[in-house]
């Protein structure tokens, strides 16, 4: 689930560690499905060991932990991972403990309840050439609205799939797109280049606005509890939901409509029937 404001959270939790020394690299053991690590761990310890780390960044829906070395780890938490510096919720999923010294005390330890989570740690040329394959686009956040226009008008697809695809624009994902096109009154449904610029335009301020917010709260805590912070303490911007997981419930926008869930994309989606009404013509 972890989604652009949630691993800006996590990004946020780890700048403590910005200075430290790695001192030691381990994967406990576990009985659930193994977490794909690049190199495997022998080779990732040998040359993690004794790194300092000099910068904590994000790259769309990926916390990057910079290296002296001029490496850097990528961890990509996909569904259900963790990156945390406090207790994890509990130690049968912990999956990699990087120990420091010169910082904090904790370690920085992955967490992964479901294990589809990746790690892998990339030279500067390897992080270079995969910014450079197009398989990711400008951050939702960097990117200004013309490019964002012309990136996401271009396409023929339903407008909800269209905000999640990654090549487009980096860091939406499924929570997100659902309030974002809620707060603009668009039917999910409606065709991406069917919509006119001053909609797009609409959609890009909410996107701005809506996570900007989401990251104002630390993120989004769903009932299955499984986004905690770097601290292990949940975010709170669930409180602030409109529309995502609220299938049945009256609309808060417009207190009239009951909100419905349709599949997109084999994703889950979330409305309005009131507030984001399908055009006949759409």
């Amino acid at each position: 689930m972890p989604e652009l404001p949630e691993v800006e959270t996590m990004c946020r939790g780890l700048l403590p560690c910005v200075g430290g020394k790695i001192v030691s690299v381990t994967k406990p053991r576990s009985k659930y499905r193994p977490l794909v690590i690049e190199p495997p761990l022998p080779k990732l310890r040998e040359r993690l060991l004794d790194c300092r780390i000099v910068a904590i960044d994000r790259l769309g829906k990926r916390v990057l932990i910079r290296l002296d070395s001029g490496d850097c780890l990528v961890v990509q938490p996909k569904m259900a991972g963790l990156v945390l510096v406090g207790l994890p919720p509990n130690q049968a999923h912990a999956r990699l403990v990087i120990e420091l010294c010169d910082v904090m005390s904790t370690p920085i330890i992955y967490w992964d309840q479901r294990g589809l989570g990746t790690i892998r740690l990339w030279t500067a040329d390897e992080l270079n050439a995969y910014l450079d394959s197009g398989a990711i686009g400008p951050d939702a956040l960097a990117i200004d609205f013309e490019e964002f226009y012309a990136r996401m008008s271009s396409s023929r697809r339903e407008v909800k799939p269209t905000l999640l695809e990654q090549e487009r624009v980096a860091g939406i994902g499924n929570l997100y797109a659902a309030e974002i096109l809620h707060r603009c009154r668009i039917h999910p449904q409606r065709r991406s280049d069917q919509l006119g610029k001053a909609m797009w335009r609409k959609i890009y301020h909410a996107m701005r606005d809506i996570l900007l917010e989401a990251i104002h709260y630390e993120g989004s805590t769903l009932s299955d509890g499984s986004y905690r912070n770097a601290k292990n303490n949940p975010g709170g911007y669930q409180n602030a939901h409109q529309v995502y997981d609220r299938a049945g419930q009256k609309c808060k926008q417009c207190r009239r409509g009951i909100i419905q869930r349709i599949v997109q994309a084999q994703r889950s989606t979330f409305f309005c029937p009131c507030c984001q009404r399908l055009p006949k013509m759409a």
